[in-house]
């Protein structure tokens, strides 16, 4: 009879078969997993193993076997209990004890039973058809320079005697290079057109800034003893000819926005008015005039710390 042969049809079912006297064999679901080492992909089975500690009969290995080979209950629990004990004193006279596609046992120093699986067997009914496949090793593309690409792609060491015989080498290394050169000049192309397109907007974005500043007032911030003087060559009116110093409010862009300063400056009692347009073409407005100069310069201490400390001083 081979027993070993019935083990393994009740493995495929059932997760544990007992034979009397001798041990049981016991299945575990293993899920599928990937040995790295050999890049091979392994489907869920079934792992078995051996306790030598259930020795009593369950009736499943017995029953299975009676009503395979014809035999009454009790004759088969007989003949398979002997079967396990003849295995017994076969590893303890030290032979190896091979059950087909289950595994082997053996003893070891220690007198206990070892046991080893047959791996090419799978167990498990849901993973039917399905085995063991390898894999190449899977290599993740790196980004490199191009001078080291160049150097992998088209190999330099050329001894005096290759190069006798392969008179068309240097030409490789020549071609290299100018395909080095033509990819630096075209990297630098773009970096040097998208480097101008950003400053060309800095530059657009500056001047919006300094209209938008321009527009609101045009100030120069100057100390008591440092006052700016700024010639205007523009047609600016001076009455009488005799008023050539002005404490300047503000410039702007439009002559409605310098109207409603001076309206302003009015309502809380400055002398302000309109002195005329500068040669940037804006609308200059004064808090007030004067014919000399310390009188201007009194005054323009008196608005600055009192009214406006980015007034300035314009003299025609």
């Amino acid at each position: 009879m081979r027993l070993e042969h019935h083990i393994e049809e009740l493995l495929y079912r059932y997760n544990c078969v007992i034979v009397p006297e001798f041990g049981a064999f016991l299945s575990q679901t293993r899920s599928a997993f990937i040995e790295e080492d050999t890049h091979t992909f392994y489907p869920p089975s079934k792992f078995i193993s051996f306790n030598e500690l259930l020795t009593s009969n369950d009736g499943l290995l017995v029953s299975y076997v009676a009503d395979i080979e014809k035999a009454s209950y009790e004759s088969m629990l007989t003949e398979l209990a002997t079967i396990g004990k003849n295995w017994k004193t076969q590893l303890q006279r030290g032979e190896r004890l091979f059950l087909g596609n289950i595994g082997k046992l053996w003893l070891n120093k220690e007198g206990k039973i070892q046991f080893e699986p047959f791996e090419k067997v799978n167990f498990l009914t849901t993973s039917f058809g399905l085995s063991s496949c390898v894999s190449g090793k899977i290599t993740r593309e790196v980004l490199k320079q191009e001078v080291e690409k160049l150097e992998e792609d088209i190999p330099f060491i050329i001894t005096p005697e290759q190069r006798a015989k392969h008179s068309f080498r240097p030409y490789l290394k020549y071609a290299a290079v100018l395909f080095f050169a033509v990819s630096l000049g075209v990297s630098g192309l773009r970096f040097y057109k998208e480097n101008q397109n950003i400053d060309q907007l800095a530059q657009q974005d500056a001047q919006k800034q300094v209209s938008k500043r321009i527009e609101e007032a045009t100030f120069f911030d100057a100390s008591p003893l440092e006052l700016p003087v700024v010639n205007l060559h523009a047609s600016l009116k001076s009455p009488m000819n005799t008023v050539k110093y002005h404490i300047v409010a503000g410039a702007f862009k439009v002559r409605e926005n310098a109207d409603k300063k001076i309206a302003q400056l009015k309502a809380k009692g400055y002398n302000a008015d309109y002195i005329g347009v500068n040669k940037f073409g804006f609308h200059v407005v004064a808090f007030d005039s004067f014919s000399e100069p310390n009188d201007a310069i009194n005054y323009l201490r008196k608005i600055k710390k009192t009214e406006s400390s980015d007034a300035w001083l314009f003299q025609e």
